[in-house]
């Protein structure tokens, strides 16, 4: 695959470093030329420019046209914004992904055609807050930039969803939820419309962020 990473400081070298080292054809565009020499030097395998990534002819040096790839990693919101419109509106690149420093500029970033935002004060505020949620609830897997997560929810003997069935409960369930089994003792349950929940099931569900806590108010009775 070739990718084109927009940015040289830690992110866009580590970022650089890996793809090269999995064997992606990685160009990485850096506007100091000092930093840029530097990363010459430290990347053998990458081809580093140096230059502007918001002006067009760079990212044509840089091969846009025949990228895969582009991720758009400097310290400025804004300008990962405007490189990602550039190489997606001009040179027509599929896939385009951008670094936001501030989560506030998640959803602008997308509404304007960047395909993948990514901020590492969001997936991290996330994890903290679904680490101090109570162990009745575990979070086993997140994925999708942080968005999408595999529940545990143990059932206690208080949950209003005890001595329900499924199709009961369906009329609550969020719509960006799926309940994907039943672990009762020593089996697990693909549920169905008829299968009732009973006290100490663990339930695995697939869920957004922001339908966890409907989720939550549907099995416990509470929410974050």
């Amino acid at each position: 695959m070739r990718v084109i990473v927009a940015g040289g400081g830690k992110i866009g070298f580590y970022l650089s470093k890996t793809l090269r080292d999995r064997h992606h054809q990685v160009s990485l565009i850096e506007v100091d030329r000092g930093r840029a020499d530097s990363l010459a030097n430290q990347l053998p395998g990458c081809t580093v420019i140096c230059g502007d990534a918001t002006d067009p002819s760079i990212l044509a040096d840089a091969g846009v046209e025949e990228a895969d790839t582009l991720a758009a990693v400097t310290g400025l919101d804004e300008e990962n914004l405007v490189i990602c419109q550039l190489a997606k509106r001009r040179f027509g690149l599929r896939r385009v992904i951008a670094r936001v420093s501030n989560p506030k500029n998640e959803p602008v970033l997308k509404r304007l055609g960047v395909d993948h935002v990514v901020s590492s004060t969001t997936i991290i505020a996330d994890l903290i807050e679904r680490e101090l949620a109570r162990e009745v609830v575990r979070t086993l897997l997140t994925f999708h930039h942080g968005d999408m997560t595999i529940l545990e929810v143990d059932l206690p003997e208080s949950s209003p969803a005890v001595g329900k069935a499924i199709r009961e409960l369906a009329v609550g369930l969020p719509g960006d939820c799926v309940l994907v089994s039943i672990i009762r003792k020593d089996s697990v349950i693909f549920p169905r419309g008829d299968t009732v929940l009973e006290a100490g099931d663990a339930v695995l569900a697939l869920a957004t962020h922001a339908s966890e806590p409907d989720l939550r108010a549907l099995l416990l009775g509470e929410r974050l």
